[in-house]
């Protein structure tokens, strides 16, 4: 029942994102991945929207190592804004279901509740108790989309629109936010960088104002982003049949195989051989 559709993604493995610890033997959910429109794309990434039915007595659990963003989540029962999870993100899925969901860029958090975004690490609330959109509104007018047939495309692209216009108002984003946004994008797409001080480097600032930035806007500091995108880099190289943990260690930075296994298990609740052995 599983499609995946990411556009402007050209890597067939690219559909399923590396973050989401997919166990591929689970067919009681499809997901269809967009992306937003192009005058947002400093204040959002994408848009997700799974749909399930999981039968009677069998739940499905849904594990991602989340990306150093926040979250507005829609769906039939609840409507929210997470904040960025430092650990592993757990959704324990049951019955039949939707929801509708963006990935917002790093400068979005901030903007959307007008107060350091550490505050919401590993934190969720009601979307109403946003002060910048109408929370009750956005909810019900997405469910009134998607309750019919969650999965007709028609619906889902009206329902995006929707959440897309209730974030218009935001723009544009200020010079601290498109700061934080190049340098997240930065960590995220240059696997040669494994020290904070190389960070700091390429954006001529100190780590402490990082540091500060960072808890502002993102809600966690650098040394979590490297990490984080390091495992990240791992879980997808491990979906390879042919995948050398020896190897995969030693180009992500690890001093050794055994603590990329440590690194791994601590925040997977899995050793890498465990995980690769889901795709073989």
């Amino acid at each position: 029942m599983r499609t995946s559709a990411g556009a402007g993604r050209t890597a067939a493995r690219d559909d399923i994102e590396r973050a989401h610890l997919v166990d591929p033997t689970d067919d009681t959910w499809s997901i269809i991945r967009a992306s937003v429109s192009p005058d947002l794309s400093e204040l959002a990434r994408r848009f997700w929207i799974p749909v399930w039915d999981v039968p009677e007595g069998r739940d499905s659990v849904q594990q991602v190592l989340q990306y150093p963003v926040c979250l507005v989540v829609v769906s039939d029962t609840y409507a929210r804004f997470y904040g960025v999870t430092s650990g592993l993100s757990h959704t324990m899925l049951t019955g039949r279901g939707w929801a509708v969901g963006v990935m917002l860029q790093p400068a979005a958090g901030h903007l959307l509740t007008r107060e350091p975004v550490r505050r919401m690490t590993d934190r969720f609330v009601d979307l109403p108790t946003l002060p910048t959109l109408d929370g009750t509104d956005l909810s019900r007018r997405v469910r009134s989309l998607m309750r019919h047939d969650p999965a007709s495309p028609a619906a889902q692209a009206e329902a995006r629109a929707v959440v897309e216009d209730a974030l218009r108002p935001l723009l544009p984003v200020d010079d601290e936010g498109s700061l934080v946004n190049a340098i997240i994008e930065d960590v995220e797409t240059s696997p040669d960088l494994l020290r904070v001080g190389d960070l700091c480097a390429r954006f001529d600032i100190s780590e402490r104002t990082l540091q500060r930035l960072l808890h502002k806007r993102v809600g966690l500091g650098p040394k979590w982003l490297i990490r984080r995108r390091r495992l990240q880099e791992a879980a997808d190289r491990l979906r390879d049949s042919d995948a050398e943990l020896a190897r995969i260690a030693v180009e992500l930075g690890y001093a050794d195989q055994g603590h990329f296994t440590r690194d791994f298990r601590r925040a997977t609740g899995m050793t890498p051989g465990e995980f690769a052995s889901r795709f073989r």
